[in-house]
């Protein structure tokens, strides 16, 4: 039987490291889960996704995503706001052209995942 401070797992076996009163683990602080969430949540809609897609390996600007994708700029330029609103894209402006790229490695690394699977 495990001591009376630890956290005990369901077949009554104490997991180790998990003495009561130990601070919380910053992994698992809910900051960290808000903002995941609200990327998930970004990404929940399939042109976002196609549009991820498109940015997975450089920089591109909307004419040559809406080239890419066949979505209408006017679409593209709202999902891009959305996405560059939840952190998943940034934005550079070279004179009127809007180049827009992928900022967190997470998602790229999600994006190589993709590709990878895709060729099976």
């Amino acid at each position: 039987m495990g001591r009376s401070d630890g956290v005990m797992e369901g077949n009554g076996t104490e997991l180790p490291g998990n003495e009561a009163g130990s601070s919380m683990d910053t992994d698992l602080h809910i900051d960290h889960f808000e903002e995941l969430a609200k990327q998930f949540k970004v990404l929940a809609e399939p042109a976002r996704l196609q549009i991820l897609s498109a940015l997975c390996h450089q920089e591109r600007s909307v004419q040559d995503i809406c080239q890419r994708t066949g979505l209408h700029q006017g679409n593209v330029s709202k999902h891009l706001r959305l996405m560059k609103d939840a952190g998943v894209v940034n934005c550079r402006r070279v004179g009127v052209w809007r180049y827009y790229r992928v900022v967190d490695q997470d998602l790229l690394d999600l994006c190589s995942q993709r590709q990878k699977h895709r060729q099976f």
